[in-house]
């Protein structure tokens, strides 16, 4: 694993919750090197005099070089730990969906806010419909495979659509791709409700048609 040496003083925006370390924060960064260039790897982060700080998503590549986790030593960063956070997320936001107007693209996860820094979801049309969500951080990218397992079953929704915010992921050092990650691809056009509108938008892309 991992270990990221905070410069002395740097540690006290970690400490009082802010979930992104920055190069310039950064001392040193040990460990084996096909892990230090994988963008996400898991790394422990201690203060200066050694002592534990948090667990974060580490990526060489990007200018937040490190993405908070979680700041218990003992809790370990793997799928169980990434399917309680979008179960908890979208438990979150139940009372919403119940309310949503079907057409409606309804929040499910947003980022740090619920422990899964860079991820976005949003749902379409309920359990028969879909799921888009944007990867724009390393961290939530390498754990793709388990936040989409705990999306659908957590919705009951089975097509999972990924949407590239373009600029993010270069900034990230990730691929640009838009593609089906489970089940069916959203059509090209469909009616979304927005306020007290309902406007045609390609919620692939999020491209609102001009009517």
């Amino acid at each position: 694993m991992l270990i990221i040496t905070i410069k002395q003083g740097k540690e006290k925006s970690i400490l009082a919750g802010d979930p992104w370390i920055y190069v310039s924060a950064i001392e040193k960064v040990d460990g084996k090197p096909q892990e230090r260039n994988k963008p996400g790897s898991t790394a422990i982060v201690q203060s200066s005099s050694r002592k534990f700080l948090a667990r974060a998503a580490y990526n060489a590549k990007s200018q937040i070089a490190a993405r908070v986790w979680t700041l218990r030593e003992e809790e370990p960063i793997d799928h169980a730990l990434i399917k309680r956070r979008v179960q908890a997320a979208v438990e979150r936001r139940a009372q919403a969906l119940r309310d949503a107007d079907p057409q409606a693209l309804v929040q499910l996860v947003d980022g740090e806010k619920d422990g899964l820094p860079g991820l976005l979801a949003h749902g379409y049309g309920g359990a028969d419909g879909y799921l888009v969500c944007q990867f724009n951080s390393g961290g939530v990218d390498l754990w793709k495979v388990a936040i989409v397992q705990a999306l659908i079953k957590a919705t009951g929704c089975n097509n999972v659509y990924e949407r590239c915010d373009e600029l993010l992921r270069k900034g990230e050092g990730l691929p640009v791709i838009w593609r089906a990650l489970a089940g069916e691809e959203p059509p090209q056009r469909l009616m979304v409700r927005e306020g007290s509108r309902l406007l045609p938008m390609d919620i692939r892309t999020g491209f609102t048609y001009p009517r």
